[in-house]
């Protein structure tokens, strides 16, 4: 459902004079009574990340920066495009029309992880998950849109394992990987987490509607920009670092030399998370990014026990990958040089073995005897030969 208003992308307008910004800011600030409201004007007002804005609201709050800004100022005037369209009045009702709430800072539900890395004023969201236990236990799966059916299988079985194992993924909803990882999260039950780079009443893609509503029922859909807001490439590349950032890691599982899922890695580093990435065959440019990350120090995954290991509490180890044991591979030098003389077919006396070996008859007789204990050869008339259990050389 979307809310029906002008918003962020204010109108056309030019050489705004002091009178018209402080009349605009005037009427502005009779609607903000409180840090909330504030920090909502705010993110109405300007971009994601903009550093001026970051600065003035963290040295004196939102509020505060909001009454102290100069009507003559750079900022102000930069801003006025937006604040002459500003209407808080409105913000209750669209709310309650996309069943949403606004969660800030000292809120309960704020997630204090996105504060490691370039905070966002406030966040919307849609859907009833915890954002703080979210981000205990919780990993971003991301990757590229043109995903092969190796990636998406992948992204699948990972965010399937993952949700099985108590954590919530995190993703950005795109079409490819993300919307692999997200459905693998809902078949297995789980909470997963989309995180739009437009209003979180505006599905994008389009055709991930349906996808939204079914993560909002039991997760989240959750935006740093305002409802009515569209997604554009800055506003992709700022939501990057709110995945990386509500999630305890990153794992990259598919994606190309240009996929914008290394922007999501490099801010998941940035912010002191770890990151691992899934291999792929070398001959795949799908897989060509991936490729980079773990040659750059990338944790390599190729499974949810080692997602787990990466992303999980102290002991949350994944199971150690080994071929089958040869029972061979414990003999010392001189049974298994023995027994690699035997034959599979026909048999051998001791002196012939010792003489094929390279050993002495005494040797060859205390290794038959060992052998023999550890069923790795057996006598026939006339010597000795591997057991049939052995595999053929």
């Amino acid at each position: 459902m979307s809310a029906q208003r002008p918003t962020q992308a204010g109108a056309s307008r030019s050489g705004s004079s002091p009178a018209e910004v402080r009349r605009d800011l005037e009427r502005v600030l009779r609607q903000v009574d409180d840090e909330r409201t504030a920090r909502v004007a705010w993110a109405r007002l300007s971009e994601p990340e903009d550093p001026v804005v970051a600065q003035l609201v963290a040295g004196g709050g939102a509020l505060g920066a909001l009454h102290g800004l100069d009507p003559e100022g750079e900022l102000a005037r930069r801003l006025h495009p937006r604040l002459a369209e500003l209407d808080l009045s409105s913000e209750p009702r669209i709310l309650e029309a996309l069943s949403a709430r606004v969660v800030v800072p000292g809120d309960d539900e704020w997630p204090t992880g996105v504060e490691d890395l370039r905070p966002p004023l406030c966040l919307w969201v849609r859907g009833p998950a915890d954002l703080p236990a979210v981000g205990e236990r919780s990993v971003a799966l991301v990757g590229a849109r043109a995903a092969t059916g190796y990636g998406l299988h992948m992204a699948r079985e990972l965010g399937a394992g993952l949700a099985e194992r108590g954590f919530a993924v995190v993703s950005g909803a795109a079409y490819g990987i993300d919307a692999a990882a997200h459905e693998g999260a809902l078949v297995a039950r789980g909470v997963t987490v989309a995180v739009l780079a437009g209003g979180i009443d505006r599905a994008y893609p389009a055709g991930h509607a349906g996808l939204l509503d079914r993560i909002a029922r039991d997760g989240a859909v959750v935006s740093e920009v305002p409802p009515g807001s569209a997604p554009t490439r800055w506003r992709f590349l700022s939501r990057n670092r709110l995945i990386a950032t509500l999630a305890r890691g990153t794992v990259v599982v598919e994606a190309g030399l240009r996929s914008g899922s290394g922007n999501t890695a490099r801010h998941a580093r940035e912010a002191r998370r770890v990151v691992g990435a899934v291999p792929g065959p070398v001959t795949s440019a799908a897989s060509a990014g991936c490729h980079v990350l773990i040659r750059d120090g990338a944790e390599l995954v190729t499974d949810v026990g080692e997602v787990v290991e990466l992303a999980g509490r102290v002991g949350e180890l994944a199971p150690v990958k080994r071929g089958a044991v040869d029972p061979a591979d414990l003999l010392d030098p001189v049974h298994r040089r023995a027994l690699e003389a035997l034959p599979h077919r026909g048999a051998l006396g001791v002196d012939a073995l010792a003489a094929r070996a390279g050993l002495s008859a005494a040797q060859a007789l205390a290794a038959l005897g060992v052998l023999e204990l550890e069923g790795l050869c057996q006598r026939q008339r006339g010597g000795w030969r591997k057991a049939p259990t052995t595999a053929p050389e």
